[in-house]
C-alpha cells in the first residue's frame, strides 16, 4: 500500500528551460546564450549550485567574477529563475492525494533561487507535507546520499513510497531502493500509473 508520494519539481511540477535562463542571464553582460551555457551549466557550476556549495550571494560574486562585469544581484535573481511554467494539469491530482491524507514529498535538484521564486510564484510546494532539496541534503540526483535523506523524510518503508520523475536514471536508482517509482511523461499518463496501482485521482 502506498502511503507517500514523491514529486520530482523540474518538468513535473513545473516546465523549465535552462537555454531561456542562459540568454536572459546573458543579456544581463552582454554575452550570448551559449556564452553563458558553457559558463554555467557546461562547467558544472550550476549543478555545485544546487548542489549547496554556494549561497545565492556566492553565485552573484562568481557570476560577476566570470563575465568580468558588475551585475545587479536582484535581476541576476530573476533571469536566472524566471524560466518556469507551471504544470496547471498536476495540480487536481496533487490536491485529489492530499485530500485521500497520502503524505506529499518533493524530491528535487534545485537551488535555492529557483525554489524560492517557484515558492513565491505558484501555489504548488505549499501543497506539500515535506521537502527533499539537493542543496539541503548536500548531494544531487541520482547520487544515493540524496535518496538516503528521501528516505528519512517518507516515513514509511521504500515500497510504501512512489515516485515520480522525468529523468529516468534517477526513476531507476530509486527503484534500487525498493521505492515505486514511474518515469513522468505527462499528467494523464500519471494517472494511469496510479489507476493501475488501485488509485483513483
Amino acid at each position: 500500500m502506498i502511503r507517500t508520494f514523491l514529486f520530482d519539481m523540474g518538468n513535473v511540477l513545473a516546465f523549465f528551460s535552462h537555454d531561456k535562463m542562459c540568454e536572459q542571464m546573458g543579456l544581463l553582460c552582454g554575452r550570448s546564450r551559449l556564452e553563458i551555457q558553457a559558463l554555467l551549466i557546461e562547467s558544472g557550476k550550476q549543478w555545485e549550485y544546487e548542489r549547496g556549495n554556494l549561497t545565492p550571494t556566492e553565485f552573484h560574486h562568481w557570476f560577476e567574477r566570470a563575465v568580468g562585469k558588475s551585475v545587479d544581484f536582484e535581476s541576476l535573481e530573476i533571469a536566472g529563475s524566471d524560466i518556469f511554467e507551471l504544470n496547471h494539469s498536476i495540480i487536481p491530482v496533487l490536491d485529489s492525494l492530499k485530500a485521500q491524507e497520502y503524505r506529499l514529498v518533493l524530491l528535487s535538484n534545485t537551488c535555492v533561487s529557483h525554489f524560492d521564486y517557484i515558492w513565491k510564484q505558484f501555489d504548488v510546494l505549499q501543497r506539500f507535507d515535506d521537502y527533499v532539496t539537493s542543496y539541503a541534503a548536500g548531494a544531487i540526483k541520482p547520487e544515493p546520499a540524496i535518496f538516503d535523506y528521501a528516505l528519512e523524510k517518507i516515513q514509511c518503508a521504500p515500497e510504501e513510497a512512489f515516485y515520480t520523475d522525468d529523468i529516468p536514471e534517477y526513476v531507476k536508482e530509486a527503484r534500487k531502493l525498493g521505492i515505486q517509482a514511474e518515469v513522468f511523461i505527462d499528467t494523464s499518463t500519471l494517472v494511469e500509473q496510479l489507476v493501475r496501482r488501485g488509485i483513483q485521482v
